[in-house]
């Protein structure tokens, strides 16, 4: 079956080149010329991926993905921002409003495919392991605060918040651009955690995670990363849009 991809646009030749390119790979492509038309399309045709442009008229693109992660059923489709901006700080607030990946315009062929295909992939092996988890517990992991991990696994905090984006699927690149710091010191804390979960790898720590995380009636989606269930429904909490940061309880 062809993977779905939504293409959400304004500048009229880059949605057609965009699509183009993926068309002529096999995707079903799906387009949008603004970030309302653009939600509403990912609502009723359910993309196995969207790739949406951060400023665009009617709703921009921070305001489509924070839209899309708050609702469960949308919470785990891969998202990838499409942006004439490559400051640190506009890419991090992408992150913590759940985007994946970024990719900078003009975008080429290679660096398009490619990111798409990661992508889906990741998608494809976090959803397994979810399936895999699950089927231990009945329930889905509660990516809402790392506390959990920091309390079960004798993490410390910082040790805490890197594990709960890798199981999440974030690579290290993701994770250090997420919490400020170097790939370096991601690669460090990892470093320590796999010792202190007794595992080897990064897949099989995301799978202790998901066991330490998974809570009874949860019903938040996988890759909704800081999802909060509230009396009104879920929220995600809002990044400063200067620094790209989500407040958290967590010491830094």
């Amino acid at each position: 079956m062809k993977k779905r991809i939504l293409v959400i646009e304004d500048q009229a030749a880059m949605r057609r080149n965009v699509a183009l390119m993926l068309e002529m790979e096999g995707f079903e492509v799906l387009t949008a010329d603004n970030g309302r038309t653009g939600l509403e399309a990912a609502r009723s045709q359910r993309p196995d991926l969207i790739l949406c442009d951060v400023m665009m008229p009617e709703m921009d693109g921070y305001a489509v993905v924070q839209t899309l992660r708050a609702e469960p059923e949308h919470a785990s489709v891969p998202f990838i921002f499409l942006t004439a901006r490559s400051d640190k700080a506009d890419l991090r607030i992408g992150m913590n409003f759940g985007a994946d990946d970024y990719l900078t315009k003009p975008v080429m062929r290679d660096d398009l495919l490619a990111a798409v295909q990661v992508r889906l992939e990741r998608a494809q092996a976090l959803e397994e392991r979810v399936a895999a988890a699950g089927a231990h517990t009945g329930f889905l992991p509660d990516y809402s605060s790392p506390l959990p991990l920091q309390n079960a696994l004798g993490l410390t905090a910082r040790e805490a918040e890197v594990l709960l984006w890798v199981a999440q699927g974030k690579s290290n690149g993701d994770v250090a651009l997420i919490l400020d710091i170097s790939e370096k010191t991601v690669k460090q804390h990892l470093g320590n955690v796999f010792p202190k979960l007794g595992v080897e790898n990064r897949n099989a720590a995301t799978v202790r995670a998901m066991e330490v995380l998974t809570r009874r009636g949860s019903l938040i989606c996988p890759s909704a990363a800081l999802i909060i269930k509230t009396d009104n429904g879920f929220q995600r909490p809002a990044p400063n849009r200067k620094t790209g940061r989500i407040n958290s309880t967590v010491g830094r």
